[in-house]
């Protein structure tokens, strides 16, 4: 009987063992895995650009102002037909008239009553014309054009619209860069890369392609775009 007995005790540990040892196993199994990130960048061009040509006239009386301003519109007008860019691709998006006598705390003393401030927009694809005119924008200061940088920024502005026609191409690229890390790290850890076990694509980011500290990517018609995915594999 206490043969028996022992007989069955044994068993029974060995059978324990054993699951105990596939549950460990399964564990191990279910834990391993590797993170890794995978990086794709991209240089664009820019597509489109935007310049606010903001200029101010000031006057003793408003008809006086109104006839500066549109002397100063006139020449910009004159300054973007040198420069190739038609009447087409230039609007008149903002106009403010300022009397001084109607602020309490001005110098009335201050001959100049009227301030015509207006803002040409210039929208073009031709980002090699709107570079070259505005590199020479000095020419209007010099006409006697007084430009402002009120309400916006003093240059044109530069965007990338064909973020949609790279992004397959792209996220496939840093997946294929994030396998392949993973593929380095079990190949140094002694083991094999499993199946995926969870991916992040991440998000696009549209940079400055020569980066420093204060330089604005809308300012710059080459731009860098990257993606950084984050891809978990398991370990066999």
């Amino acid at each position: 009987m206490k043969v028996l007995v022992a007989l069955i005790l044994g068993v029974s540990a060995i059978i324990s063992a054993s699951l105990i040892s596939d549950g460990l196993t399964d564990l191990r199994t279910g834990d391993r895995y590797v993170t890794v990130k995978g990086v794709a960048e991209r240089e664009v061009n820019a597509d489109l650009a935007l310049w606010p040509i903001r200029f101010v006239a000031t006057g003793a009386s408003l008809s006086e102002a109104q006839d500066k301003a549109r002397n100063s519109r006139n020449a910009i007008m004159a300054f973007l037909k040198l420069q190739a860019i038609g009447d087409s691709s230039v609007e008149l998006q903002r106009l403010d008239v300022t009397d001084t006598r109607a602020n309490p705390y001005q110098d009335n003393n201050n001959e100049q009553k009227f301030i015509v401030s207006q803002t040409l927009m210039v929208r073009s694809d031709d980002i090699q014309k709107i570079r070259q005119a505005a590199q020479g924008v000095s020419e209007l200061v010099d006409s006697g054009v007084i430009l402002s940088s009120d309400y916006g920024p003093s240059g044109p502005t530069y965007l990338f619209n064909g973020l949609n026609d790279i992004k397959p191409a792209m996220i496939a690229e840093a997946t294929a860069s994030a396998r392949e890390a993973a593929s380095q790290f079990a190949e140094d850890a002694k083991t094999e890369l499993g199946d995926l076990r969870r991916a992040n694509q991440g998000v696009f980011q549209i940079l400055a392609r020569d980066q420093a500290p204060g330089v604005s990517e809308q300012q710059h018609p080459v731009k860098t775009v990257r993606v950084v995915s984050t891809v978990e594999y398991y370990l066999r």
